[in-house]
């Protein structure tokens, strides 16, 4: 797609401590160790330059490796678009309609949330990606989805290598010693003989990538199948959430309202074109986006500010009555505690006893909420929230 045709731009060298990350090492590993023991086997099995369609298959497995590299570093170098610092509305009475980032200064433009792990409000904000080391967003959706295709369709190639380089290698050792024919695209055909011995190593080394190429292919698959079942309503992550809260704020006050999610556009197709773009550059500037007949330019954000002000009213207050240290798996809360630890990078809170939380929602062993601070504070220092185990607080009266 017109991805391809971006270009790469560095904001300043700090970029590059983006590599330097588990998330980002763990996807390169991969990618290394899948692609390097591909071409080995391809050597093995099927000599790339004794017939085109060694050639072919060498070349498109080449061919992979570079798109699957390219889109990656495009979605982790090129990010997703932040808000400007300070930004604000053309028209000052929209601002009624936004909400205000104190990090940021600015308002959250539609579409827009503020990443914590970026420290920054990202334009129309999928998620934070930690195999990217960067949030996915509106300028690097396109990248990141594409990458999340050609991955799969990447490792599929590879394992059938994998399985056709063991398959050959092991038939052609029982056939040596049967005295039986070779079978042909064999490595053992060739006069000289490969200089790359196919021993125990070998064979676990092709093993060990057959797994990893298998894995990727169902892990990475399925968040590309998120991925466009998502955008082929014009969707993020978080809207799809914000919508789902929608209906449930509706059915439990038993409104008389509909919500309709605004910026989709009707069809499939012209959803998708909102993301994929010949020209590689997405559609807009970040900050306006174009909506349906019949929705307001920001239904989406005054449903956001509905929500949060229900959030308020539904927020229960407890006490802390055991201190709580913050650590992802705490030891000391018990056993059900620990294995029920919420699978998410949200923020764990260190509760001293005496303090108050004000929680707004929860599982069954943690709540997640904001400490309440002292109000001498300034807002938007003192907003701490996290998540933090039931069993170290008690509701308020």
């Amino acid at each position: 797609m017109g991805t391809f045709c971006s270009v790469i731009k560095f904001e300043n060298l700090q970029e590059v401590k983006r590599l330097c990350h588990w998330g980002s090492i763990i996807a390169l590993g991969v990618i290394a160790i899948c692609s390097t023991m591909a071409m080995i086997d391809s050597v093995l099995w099927y000599w790339p330059l004794h017939t085109t369609g060694g050639s072919m298959n060498f070349i498109m497995l080449i061919n992979w490796t570079v798109m699957i590299l390219y889109n990656y570093f495009n979605a982790m170098f090129v990010g997703p678009g932040f808000v400007p610092l300070g930004w604000k509305p053309e028209n000052s009475q929209d601002s009624m309609y936004l909400q205000y980032c104190n990090v940021c200064q600015a308002y959250k433009a539609p579409r827009s949330h503020h990443c914590r792990k970026c420290n920054r409000c990202v334009m129309k904000m999928d998620h934070h990606c930690p195999w990217i080391n960067n949030c996915c967003g509106y300028q690097n959706h396109a990248s990141f989805t594409l990458f999340l295709l050609l991955a799969p369709l990447g490792c599929i190639h590879a394992a059938f290598i994998f399985v056709m380089t063991m398959y050959t290698q092991l038939y052609n050792r029982l056939s040596f010693g049967w005295n039986t024919v070779k079978i042909d695209m064999s490595a053992a055909r060739r006069d000289p003989l490969p200089i790359i011995p196919f021993g125990l190593a070998a064979f676990a080394a092709t093993l060990f990538a057959l797994e990893l190429a298998l894995g990727t292919t169902i892990a990475v698959g399925m968040l590309f199948f998120i991925q466009m079942k998502i955008i082929l309503r014009n969707k993020t992550s978080i809207e799809s959430w914000i919508e789902e809260k929608a209906k449930d704020r509706i059915q439990y006050y038993q409104l008389d309202e509909v919500f309709v999610f605004p910026y989709d556009m009707g069809s499939r197709w012209k959803n998708f074109k909102q993301v994929f773009t010949w020209s590689g550059v997405p559609k807009g500037d970040g900050l306006d986006w174009p909506i349906r007949e019949g929705c307001h330019q920001y239904s989406l954000t005054i449903e956001q500010l509905k929500q949060k002000a229900d959030k308020r009213v539904r927020s229960v207050q407890y006490k802390v009555i055991e201190d709580y240290s913050g650590t992802c798996c705490p030891l000391n809360r018990g056993i059900k505690t620990f294995f029920t630890s919420p699978c998410t990078e949200e923020p764990r809170i260190r509760l001293q006893k005496g303090e108050f939380i004000l929680a707004t929602r929860g599982l069954r062993y943690w709540l997640y909420g904001d400490k309440i601070l002292d109000d001498s504070i300034k807002e938007g220092v003192s907003r701490i929230r996290g998540w933090f185990p039931r069993n170290c607080v008690e509701k308020c009266p």
